[in-house]
């Protein structure tokens, strides 16, 4: 019985990941869904309660994989002492976008649900999200570099955001293009050196 249970879910979910790929999750239709499976309806919402807990049911995982790894990255550094922070800065976050792309590659199907299929979802801001959190600690390591005598220009959150932004969505370009995992890694790791190259002006490192 529960592997005929197992079964069913597995084909409510790969019946899922393909309609929602094809028609994001606004565009989706459970009845699609049902029917492609081969279940009833009433099986289906054994399940799940929604549309939506169908969705978050292949792409949470990945979402608080990635969010995860990102906070620890972010964390490691900011719990540096002060005085060790701008050597490393840029160590922790580049191990961590490497991570983060072996996962998407790994992962591709349902990373591109959760970055690019999600409008209407709870996780329709999780890049925006991610984006917050970068600004968050890099104001806090400014503040951090004026405590330790450096003089560097005063970056508003709304500058940092503007970049951060940019950034991050570059990183996820790899996403919508589906890059081959060698050629991701090599444009994200040009996209890192652009970027740190870009901030060590701003902040007059």
């Amino acid at each position: 019985m529960e592997e005929k249970t197992t079964a069913t879910l597995e084909k409510i979910q790969r019946a899922a990941m393909e309609e929602f790929t094809e028609k994001g999750f606004q565009g989706a239709s459970l009845r699609q869904i049902v029917k492609q499976a081969g279940v009833t309806t009433g099986a289906l919402y054994g399940y799940f309660s929604s549309k939506e807990a169908l969705f978050a049911s292949i792409v949470e995982p990945h979402a608080a994989a990635l969010m995860g790894r990102f906070m620890e990255a972010q964390t490691a550094f900011a719990e540096m002492p002060e005085q060790e922070q701008p050597e490393h800065m840029g160590l922790e976050s580049s191990q961590c976008v490497h991570w983060m792309v072996d996962y998407i590659c790994d992962h591709r199907e349902p990373v591109k649900l959760l970055l690019c299929k999600a409008e209407g979802t709870s996780y329709e801001h999780f890049v925006h999200n991610m984006v917050e959190v970068e600004v968050e600690y890099t104001l806090q390591y400014l503040e951090v570099l004026h405590r330790l005598g450096h003089e560097s220009p005063q970056l508003d959150a709304q500058l940092c955001h503007i970049i951060a932004s940019g950034m991050f969505n570059g990183i996820f370009e790899i996403v919508v293009h589906d890059m081959p995992k060698e050629q991701a890694m090599h444009y994200v790791d040009q996209l890192r050196d652009f970027y740190t190259a870009g901030w060590l002006k701003l902040i007059g490192q």
